[in-house]
């Protein structure tokens, strides 16, 4: 027992000092990809703060590091539908308005859409959101299906006759059985936001259909290979995509990609700024998401990864192709056929890792 005591006092210790050791640092666990270093760099030279930056690829890998507790992060950036059912589990504290003054600059209209999973937006901030649909290559594509072919379909996904002639160069799907369901449903004609174990069934069997036609699972990989023309097609998330689209270009290959919403419906989500429960440095994070508000600087992370934003202020900033592209500010006409996400309760989320396990290993 006296090592024990010995043991737990010395660890006490050390938290204390590495409690001392972060009063000037703030833990950001973000998406790849998702963010440009002059931003961080600006943040610690203005604030005197330094940034600890960690990235992740899945919502369910930033779920389980939450879940199990004593994260250490300060500010995580879930996807909306996690965000919702992790507020509900008392992963998150409620922000402090009174820290956040550049709440002011954003968007009413999308800051209510995001309020259907956080209530008042009491717990989060949108950080960026987007689209899930296809990014292609341009000049592969047209070889196999036409010129004239209408890429901005599920067709080329989830048509096993179409997929088939697709499949030599490469279609990838993402892994994020909440983004593949959804889609898989508006292409069915099935109601996007279905929770009806039913239509996962149906969805199951029409992707398994499709499996044969897919080179891997992946949610950044497709990146660098849309980029390098290593695939043809791939389910992607808009700015991602356009972010492979920039990189074929600055490389000067003879790549040419780019992105397309599927007319049967595409998920619009959003990516939100929250600040754990258990947090070391809550202020700091405050300070963190209040500076990501600046108007510029929402503008220049914009600028770099190619995602719309929510941040009105900031769009006379954007670059005026990025601004005006229907790719990334979607259209109104084009609006309108965009649905937004549905947080699972646990049985269906059950059923939908049950599924998914089945389509990703083709049994």
């Amino acid at each position: 027992m006296r090592i024990d005591r010995f043991t737990a006092a010395a660890c006490a210790a050390l938290l204390a000092q590495a409690g001392i050791a972060q009063a000037d640092t703030v833990n950001v666990f973000n998406w790849s990809d998702y963010i440009t270093d002059e931003v961080l760099e600006r943040f610690t030279e203005e604030t005197g703060i330094t940034v600890n930056y960690d990235v992740f690829d899945s919502n369910d890998t930033l779920e389980a590091r939450l879940l199990a507790g004593s994260s250490g992060f300060d500010v995580v950036v879930p996807t909306a539908t996690f965000l919702e059912r992790q507020i509900a589990a008392g992963v998150y504290q409620p922000l402090d308005r009174d820290l956040l003054p550049n709440l002011e600059n954003m968007d009413a209209d999308l800051m209510a859409a995001a309020a259907s999973h956080d209530p008042d937006n009491a717990h989060a901030v949108i950080y960026m959101w987007g689209t899930t649909g296809i990014g292609y290559n341009i000049d592969m594509v047209a070889e196999r299906l036409g010129e004239d072919f209408d890429v901005a379909t599920w067709d080329m996904i989830f048509d096993p006759e179409i997929a088939a002639q697709l499949q030599d160069c490469g279609i990838t799907w993402l892994d994020s059985p909440t983004d593949m369901f959804p889609a898989a449903f508006a292409w069915m004609g099935l109601d996007p936001q279905s929770t009806d174990a039913a239509d996962f069934e149906a969805a199951t069997e029409m992707m398994l259909e499709a499996r044969s036609t897919v080179r891997y699972f992946h949610n950044s990989q497709y990146i660098s290979d849309l980029a390098n023309g290593e695939i043809c097609v791939a389910v992607g998330w808009s700015g991602d995509v356009l972010q492979a689209a920039d990189r074929a270009e600055q490389a000067d290959r003879g790549v040419n990609v780019w992105y397309a919403i599927p007319g049967e419906g595409a998920m619009q989500w959003f990516d939100m700024m929250a600040i754990p429960e258990d947090a070391p440095n809550p202020e700091n994070a405050h300070a963190f998401i209040n500076f990501i508000m600046e108007p510029e600087i929402t503008a220049m992370i914009t600028n770099y990864v190619w995602f719309p934003n929510a941040n009105a202020a900031s769009w006379e900033f954007v670059d005026e192709e990025i601004f005006t592209d229907p790719a990334i500010f979607p259209t109104e006409e084009v609006s309108e056929t965009l649905f937004t996400g549905v947080t699972y309760d646990s049985r269906t989320d059950r059923t939908v890792t049950r599924l998914w396990t089945q389509v990703r290993t083709g049994q």
